[in-house]
């Protein structure tokens, strides 16, 4: 549209140009032309209509970028990585070194914490009863991220008091979150954010709890997935304002790519709906694949993004994970459409300090074993993730620079036969 009009105004202001030297012409009796000069009239009366022209430029479509990563699992070793940088207490921020500028480049960028947060560093521990330190959270907030879901299956690891010390820390530190409150009127609340004009809405929901049960007056402390509560939170928060609904699911079968019946059972209550835009999963410790339902769209799985799982435990895969990055557009409507997805593998590198990597398999600045692995990881990775969606979906592997650009990996291509 734009061009468009730009080629009609130009060709208005240059008729109107026109149009006044014409004039000038006319009237001015130095301009080198024969004009005759009028007879004396006596009495005139004269009527001068004068018009203006009002152009109206219409603002350029909304956009934003919105990037989601996986499970934050404070392992036993990876609290004790926390402490290598600092004389006393933890510092995870070095961690993310790598994965920091994509973080901070987004216009929304949300984590997933998984665990409860200790709210003076006391009782600490890791799987299977998870307690993490202030810092682990903090971290979050100093690497970038502009909030976290935190409905998970160890939620309830440490009981009502965790789950309301792990709120008061997120309050605290001002990070925002989702999934879990400190009572029913903010479970209810919509948690807002304004992403360059755009109002989008954030819920994060759990399939279990570990076998838990919270008590039946205090429901509200952890969100279970059920479709029809969720749906109500959604429609609440459009009726709020929000233009675009991201729901996080903790969901899927641990170590298994493939999406499970649940899965597909929530995704068919839930996404079609007019209140729900995008669904982003966690849970199974491995990514998996990006999918849509109509023209939205679901990540079924992200994988870890920092853990100590891996085929010492649990399966190779489990030390993958990926940034999702989402582009969102404003259509000639007015409303906001998910039109793109770029994916960047990550891996955890558990032998130098649980840094989170880029695996990207162009890199020269790792040692030979390392390298090796990035191109393990980005051909598992891509496998999975694109086994039902490609390029001509929309589906990119790679941080795309804008809608409807390639993206900065997206040459490299894998090593597989994908």
């Amino acid at each position: 549209m734009m061009p468009r009009i730009a080629g009609v105004l130009s060709a208005v202001l240059l008729f109107f140009a026109g149009m006044a030297i014409f004039i000038a012409t006319r009237s001015d009796p130095e301009a080198g032309t024969d004009v005759e000069a009028a007879p004396e009239i006596t009495t005139t009366t004269s009527t001068t209509t004068t018009t203006t022209t009002t152009t109206t430029t219409l603002p350029p479509p909304r956009t934003a970028r919105l990037a989601f990563t996986g499970d934050l699992l404070p392992h036993g070793s990876v609290q004790r990585a926390g402490t290598a940088f600092v004389d006393e207490g933890w510092d995870f921020a070095p961690l993310y070194e790598e994965v920091q500028p994509i973080i901070e480049g987004a216009d929304l960028a949300i984590c997933h914490l998984e665990t409860p947060i200790s709210i003076d560093d006391t009782n600490l521990s890791g799987y299977p009863r998870f307690s993490a330190p202030r810092a682990f959270a903090q971290a979050a907030l100093d690497v970038g991220y502009d909030g976290c879901s935190l409905a998970s299956n160890h939620s309830y690891d440490r009981g009502v008091q965790g789950a309301l010390d792990t709120i008061t820390v997120l309050q605290e530190i001002g990070l925002p979150y989702a999934g879990q409150a400190a009572s029913v009127e903010e479970d209810l609340a919509p948690v807002l954010y304004n992403v360059n004009g755009i109002t989008i809405a954030h819920i994060s929901a759990t399939y279990s709890l570990n076998g838990f049960v919270m008590p039946s007056d205090r429901q509200y402390l952890v969100d279970l997935i059920e479709p029809d509560a969720i749906l109500h939170e959604a429609r609440i928060a459009k009726e709020s304002g929000a233009e675009f609904v991201v729901v996080s699911m903790h969901w899927g079968a641990e170590y298994r790519h493939e999406p499970i019946s649940s899965q597909n059972a929530w995704l068919e209550a839930t996404l079609p709906s007019e209140y729900i835009d995008l669904i982003i999963g966690h849970h199974a410790h491995v990514v998996q694949p990006v999918d849509k339902v109509g023209n939205e769209w679901v990540v079924f799985g992200l994988g870890n993004f920092l853990s100590n799982q891996s085929a010492n435990c649990c399966v190779a895969a489990s030390q993958d994970g990926m940034i999702a990055t989402v582009e969102l557009l404003e259509n000639d409507a007015g409303q906001i459409e998910a039109v793109g997805v770029h994916y960047i593998p990550t891996w955890v590198d558990r032998g130098d300090g649980y840094i989170i990597r880029v695996a990207d398999p162009a890199r020269t600045d790792l040692p030979e074993s390392t390298l090796d692995q990035m191109g393990i990881t980005f051909d598992r990775t891509f496998d999975v993730v694109s086994s039902r969606l490609g390029e001509d979906d929309g589906l990119t592997i790679g941080l795309g620079l804008v809608p409807g650009e390639p993206s900065v990996m997206a040459s490299v291509a894998p090593a597989g036969d994908g």
